[in-house]
């Protein structure tokens, strides 16, 4: 395993971490969970990923479960959660101080644990003035709650606004983002952040790398039974991926995708993988599985990575042709 900066902070998170999102409560039980998880960590990973909105709880408890069974030294572990959507209560939801720390400490109670090392803001909440979020997660800092704080999929300008704003009260600013990063989703990590990895020392924890499935390839001839996409309450992102003209032709670059992965010798997962682990500003690559082979397939990209060369990055992007542009040069 590799491990890097998370951002410009002393923290070092794997490259490869592991994420509880759609499985866990869902698909994965704690037995299983705990398969899963064991194998991530016997292979290096140190990064596990939560949010309070992930089965309604049902996620942390059962990450928790694990995490007790398993008897980790908990300083091994960067644990992570996400506040935002806690319950249907007025004040269940959004970034007030209130719901921030009612959120934080119920996500404690469920994950068995006394802090998570980062705590996200799920969504960026345009009811709650960003100064009020900013000062709350201070304080679940100062008490002990949480090491870390950061966003997940804010804009650059709600980032940089709720940076300064810390730093001018000399409280703790968000160190790391939390953003949708795969070869299809590429705008805002490529070039919307591209001066905050500059300025703070941004760090990311991407989302969604292998494109909710698509980037696997197990869907250029249908839907697998079993699968995400074959999920009831996944049937609005069936219909986003392949029943829209732009998801067919998301599906006929996979589909050129997959003999590459063949030449290359890796499988479609682990060349979405690496792909993303080659930007040199994603500091770790959030990884689901459904069961134990797939997390060991993930794993084994990191192996793999020097089969992704500079010609198969370049064979890549013609295939995309998606490539964020550059600022333009008016001096030119």
């Amino acid at each position: 395993m590799q491990y890097r900066f998370l951002g410009r902070s002393g923290l070092k998170v794997s490259a490869l971490s592991f994420g509880s999102w759609v499985t866990f409560g869902e698909q994965v039980d704690t037995d299983l969970a705990y398969d899963q998880m064991k194998t991530a960590y016997d292979a290096g990973v140190n990064f596990f990923d939560n949010a309070e909105a992930y089965e309604m709880g049902k996620s942390e408890v059962i990450m928790g479960k694990v995490i007790k069974k398993a008897g980790w030294k908990r300083s091994d572990l960067v644990l992570s959660t996400k506040i935002f959507w806690g319950g249907d209560g007025p004040n269940d939801t959004g970034l007030s101080f209130k719901h921030i720390k009612e959120g934080t400490e119920a996500a404690l109670e469920r994950l068995q644990t006394d802090y998570v090392d980062l705590l996200f803001c799920h969504r960026p909440d345009l009811y709650t003035p960003i100064e009020e979020t900013v000062w709350a997660m201070n304080q679940m800092i100062s008490e002990g709650k949480a090491l870390y704080w950061g966003t997940s999929e804010w804009s650059a300008e709600q980032i940089r606004k709720a940076y300064d704003f810390a730093k001018q009260e000399h409280l703790r600013p968000p160190l790391m983002e939390q953003p949708q990063y795969n070869m299809f989703h590429r705008d805002r990590v490529e070039k919307e952040y591209r001066m905050l990895y500059e300025d703070i020392g941004l760090g990311t924890t991407i989302w969604s790398p292998l494109a909710s499935g698509l980037l696997t390839g197990k869907y250029n001839d249908g839907i697998p039974e079993g699968s995400r996409l074959d999920l009831e309450k996944y049937s609005w992102l069936r219909k986003q991926l392949l029943e829209t003209e732009e998801g067919r032709a998301k599906l006929k670059k996979v589909k050129k995708l997959a003999p590459l992965a063949d030449d290359i010798g890796v499988t479609m997962p682990q060349l979405a993988l690496i792909w993303c682990l080659k930007n040199e500003n994603v500091s770790t690559v959030i990884t689901g599985a459904s069961n134990v082979k797939q997390v060991e397939q993930n794993m084994s990209a990191i192996d793999n990575m020097d089969k992704v060369d500079d010609a198969a990055m370049e064979r890549i992007e013609e295939i995309l042709a998606n490539k964020p542009g550059e600022e333009q040069d008016w001096r030119g």
